[in-house]
């Protein structure tokens, strides 16, 4: 192939000069033109062929520009995520909040992601709840920070629990005369509000195993006057995406043990009796809590399958609830002199059904 227009011209002229050297020294006219018409139609084809090794030189040499990348999509640090969910049971460490009947609760989070590794969020949530004190609801307000370091995902924040709509149970040296008292003798403040520090590690280890570790402090849980400290150790296994072919549905299986510890109430739930004068408050039972389970996810939805228990005893867990409906007289405890027990914090098992999206990936 002809490399340059240089070339291509000298091949060009040397061409032309060795076809018309024998015919112009020919002898005979005839000749001449018979040979002539052959050189030209020679020179025109071989004209025809350089000019297309010409064309295809020049076209190798041309560089050829690459299209332009697509401009990446400008970045959006906000997001919101939201959900909702019903269950037969709402159990809040291992103590039902719900009195193991059905609850419903939504939630609503705003979320800065400052870089792809660190973000801050605020958010409620709302939850049904049956206490003592005849609250109309749970409604948590929130916020924190959560940054992530390679495998590891934090996440700092305070969580308050409001209880509105509540009022004073008990006689009336505890509560305003015209209070409900109730028949087991279990008193309960019109306010048990409180608020709780965080401190939160999930660790993901490969696609299928993750574990974690809480840490909840509150210095006066659910306005006992009692201190309370909760921390647990989390772990979660997630099923291949293959595991139910093509269908979109996912599986997992994790659980949690936790312990809370419990400080001394103040005055409002002191009790005296033969076992112990408590007159200024009662020290409240620690206890360690557990729940095991199984999900399975669809798109947005997920069900949940637990099952939930705790060590306390109905006794101590009579005392720690306040419980409506404790009944009974052989569960004395020290704090619990009456004997009346509860259930609440006794084995569950919970189904939960719930949806959750945010607004960046499911409202496009």
């Amino acid at each position: 192939m002809v490399g340059s227009p240089y070339q291509i011209a000298v091949a060009f002229r040397n061409l032309v000069a060795v076809g018309y050297r024998f015919p112009l020294g020919a002898s005979e006219p005839g000749c001449s033109m018979w040979w002539g018409s052959i050189v030209m139609k020679k020179l025109v084809l071989a004209a025809a062929a350089l000019a297309m090794a010409a064309g295809s030189s020049f076209a190798a040499d041309i560089p050829l520009k690459a299209p332009a990348a697509p401009a990446p999509a400008p970045f959006d640090p906000w997001d919101i995520a939201f959900g909702a969910g019903v269950m037969n049971d709402y159990i809040f460490r291992g103590v039902t909040q719900s009195n193991h009947n059905p609850s419903v609760a939504a939630y609503f989070e705003p979320r800065y992601n400052v870089t792809k590794d660190l973000q801050l969020y605020i958010g409620t949530s709302t939850e049904s709840i049956s206490f003592a004190n005849r609250a109309a609801a749970e409604v948590d307000v929130y916020g924190g920070i959560r940054p992530t370091f390679g495998a590891a995902a934090f996440d700092f924040g305070v969580w308050g629990y409001l209880y509105p709509g509540g009022q004073c149970i008990g006689p009336l040296s505890n509560c305003p005369a015209g209070s409900e008292v109730l028949p087991n003798g279990n008193v309960m403040k019109k306010d048990v509000s409180f608020f709780e520090g965080y401190a939160k590690v999930n660790y993901t280890i490969n696609d299928s195993w993750q574990v974690g570790l809480n840490e909840y402090y509150s210095p006066d849980f659910l306005n006992s006057g009692a201190w309370g400290d909760y921390a647990s150790v989390t772990a979660k296994y997630t099923a291949p995406s293959t595991l139910f072919g093509s269908s979109g549905v996912g599986m997992y299986v994790s659980g949690e043990f936790g312990r809370q510890w419990l400080g001394t109430s103040d005055a409002f739930y002191g009790v005296v009796s033969p076992l112990g004068n408590f007159a200024a408050g009662i020290p409240y039972a620690s206890y360690d809590t557990w729940n095991v389970g199984i999900g399975f996810t669809y798109k947005v939805f997920t069900l949940d399958l637990r099952y939930s228990d705790t060590d306390m005893s109905k006794g101590d867990c009579n005392a720690f609830t306040s419980a409506f409906n404790g009944s009974g007289t052989t569960n004395v405890t020290p704090i619990n002199p009456g004997g009346a027990g509860s259930n609440w914090c006794g084995p569950a098992g919970i189904a939960k059904l719930s949806v959750d999206l945010t607004a960046a990936a499911n409202l496009k």
